[in-house]
């Protein structure tokens, strides 16, 4: 599987927020800390099995994903909201998220071919 830059900006986003979740409250810990977690982690998951599968099966696990990245949205704003992340992290983090989603939107949505690229 060639490594696109969809799975490269979500390993990055991973490894950066992971540690981050730590500051969370410990009584936070296995309530919203691990849901956020766990969206993240659910979506790189929902990406491999895309890029993985073939026909109805990749679409399915696309909008899988899609679904599962605004949940990680959700959780971002409300662990914001919290005063857990600080400004500059959210803002960090929102812009990750937001080219993830970006590349996630051009791979269920490719551009349609011009016979010219066609033929070539």
């Amino acid at each position: 599987m060639k490594q696109s830059p969809i799975f490269v900006r979500t390993h990055d986003f991973i490894l950066w927020l992971l540690p981050r979740t730590t500051d969370f409250p410990r009584s936070q810990r296995f309530v919203l800390t691990k849901r956020l977690q766990d969206a993240v982690l659910d979506f790189q998951e929902c990406i491999l099995e895309a890029a993985l599968s073939q026909g109805c099966k990749q679409a399915e696990r696309l909008e899988e994903a899609d679904i599962t990245l605004a949940k990680v949205r959700f959780y971002l704003r409300l662990v914001h909201e919290m005063k857990w992340l600080k400004a500059g992290q959210y803002e960090h983090a929102a812009r990750m998220v937001a080219e993830i989603g970006r590349l996630l939107g051009g791979w269920r949505n490719p551009q349609p071919q011009t016979r010219a690229t066609m033929a070539v």
